[in-house]
C-alpha cells in the first residue's frame, strides 16, 4: 500500500539499484527466474518480491487453508524469509505519509522481534530507529 504511493518517483533511472542507503544494496534471487543474486532496478525488485510473496502466500502447500492441514516443516523458515525480504524514506516523507509508514514498519518490527524472524544484520540500515522503537516500548 505504501509503497504504490511512491511508484511514479522510483522508476528505474531514478531508482537503478533496490537499497537501503549508500551502504546496503539488495539482490534479488528467487532460484526460479533468477537462480543467482542479481541487480535489479528497484521497481522490478519491488515487483518481483510482491509476486514472489503472493505465490508463496497463494501456495497451499506452504500456506494451508483447511483445518487439519499441517504447516509444512520449513514453515517458519518461509515466513522469515517472506518478512525479511519486505523491508524510499525520502519520497516517503515528500509525500507527508511517514507517519503511516513509521505506525507499519514499528508494528512490523515488533512482530519480527518477538518471534525472531530477522536475523539482527538484516535490520542493520535501520539499527537506530529498531533500538529507538525497542526502548519506547520497553517503557510502556
Amino acid at each position: 500500500m505504501l509503497y504504490g504511493t511512491i511508484t511514479e518517483f522510483c522508476i528505474p533511472s531514478e531508482c537503478p539499484i533496490m537499497s537501503a542507503g549508500p551502504r546496503y544494496e539488495y539482490l534479488w534471487e528467487d532460484g526460479v527466474k533468477f537462480k543467482r543474486p542479481t541487480k535489479l532496478p528497484a521497481p522490478e525488485y519491488v515487483d518481483a518480491l510482491m509476486n514472489w510473496a503472493q505465490n508463496l502466500l497463494d501456495d497451499e502447500a506452504v500456506f494451508p487453508n483447511k483445518i487439519g492441514v499441517p504447516f509444512p516443516k520449513n514453515f517458519r523458515d518461509t515466513v522469515k524469509t517472506i518478512v525479511r525480504r519486505l523491508n524510499h524514506f525520502d519520497h516517503i516523507c515528500a509525500l507527508g505519509i511517514e507517519a503511516h509508514l513509521n505506525t507499519s514498519y514499528r508494528h512490523f518490527f515488533l512482530f519480527v522481534h518477538e518471534f525472531d524472524l530477522v536475523d539482527r544484520k538484516e535490520l542493520a540500515p535501520l539499527d537506530e530507529l529498531n533500538e529507538a522503537i525497542l526502548a519506547e516500548d520497553k517503557a510502556r
